[in-house]
């Protein structure tokens, strides 16, 4: 069919002829049918939009202007923006979900725990043989955070024998680690 009959079809649409209808859509029901299927990707979907479609066609008729535009490109515009219309109402599928199964969680598994369970078991074991005060030193400054001069003045030592003791604590750790 030619522009002009389509144009003159979807005229006869807008004063509510019925059978302009049925000719327009035996016209051009397979060129929409294609644009639906290509931007939804599903042919079911594309069928039910085919139908709605048709509907907004029946409806707007009146709002075609022949001058200003090709009337297969009118029908197409319809078309294609009701398709893309079903695409942006769509809920998040469940490719979202499938992605989201790929994140691993930050916390660490049972393997972890326990090797991390062994590890502090091993550290404590070897803290326990330093000197009581060095041993709290240590605490103090690698597991608290305090200072050195705040450890000093705890312990009433001046501040390079603070940094002597936990520098001698951890020569002592490292070996009983590697031990």
């Amino acid at each position: 069919m030619t522009p002009e009959g389509i144009s003159e079809l979807i005229s006869r649409v807008a004063l509510r002829d019925r059978a302009a209808f049925d000719i327009l859509y035996a016209s051009t029901s397979a060129k929409l049918f294609g644009v639906c299927l290509r931007v939804l990707g599903n042919r079911t979907e594309a069928e039910d939009a085919l139908q709605d479609i048709y509907v907004k066609i029946w409806n707007k008729a009146d709002r075609f202007a022949v001058a200003d535009t090709s009337p297969i490109s009118w029908l197409v515009a319809i078309a294609r923006n009701h398709c893309i219309d079903l695409l942006r109402s769509r809920k998040p599928a469940a490719v979202e979900l499938n992605a989201a199964a790929a994140i691993s969680e930050p916390s660490p598994d049972p393997e972890q725990l326990a090797v991390a369970g062994g590890e502090a078991r091993r550290i404590y074991d070897c803290l326990g043989q330093l000197d009581v005060d060095r041993a709290a030193a240590v605490r103090g400054a690698y597991l608290n955070g305090d200072s050195y001069e705040a450890l000093a003045s705890r312990y009433k030592v001046p501040l390079n024998t603070m940094r002597t003791w936990l520098r001698r604590s951890l020569i002592k750790l490292k070996e009983c680690l590697e031990g």
